[in-house]
């Protein structure tokens, strides 16, 4: 069994999306539908630390990340041995390249379609 750890900007993602759907969405239970969703989405790392996709298949950046979508929501997270850190939560519609890599310039991030 893998153990899951969340870093810092991961936990405040999760509590910035609950927060977005609850009060700007006016819907609380969506709102805590949606982080339950997630977080059961993500729990399954523990048993399959591998089932989201290498984030380099999809973009032109050497990097060890790999993404597990969950609904609208992507989880990037890095594996180390039986350790899986959950790094960041972003909605899929966001320019999350520019958020997980904003110290490179972005003319060197392609993304293959």
């Amino acid at each position: 069994m893998n153990k899951l750890c969340y870093s810092h900007e991961s936990s405040i993602d999760l509590i910035e999306i609950e927060k977005y759907i609850r009060e700007e969405l006016a819907n609380p239970l969506a709102a805590k539908n949606t982080v339950t969703r997630i977080t059961k989405k993500i729990r399954q790392l523990e048993r399959f630390a591998e089932i989201g996709a290498p984030l380099s298949s999809i973009v032109g950046i050497d990097t060890d990340y790999r993404y597990l979508v969950c609904g609208s929501y992507l989880a990037f997270y890095h594996v180390n041995g039986t350790d899986v850190l959950i790094e960041r939560i972003l909605y899929g519609g966001r320019d999350y390249l520019s958020i997980l890599f904003d110290d490179l310039p972005q003319e060197d991030i392609d993304i293959e379609v």
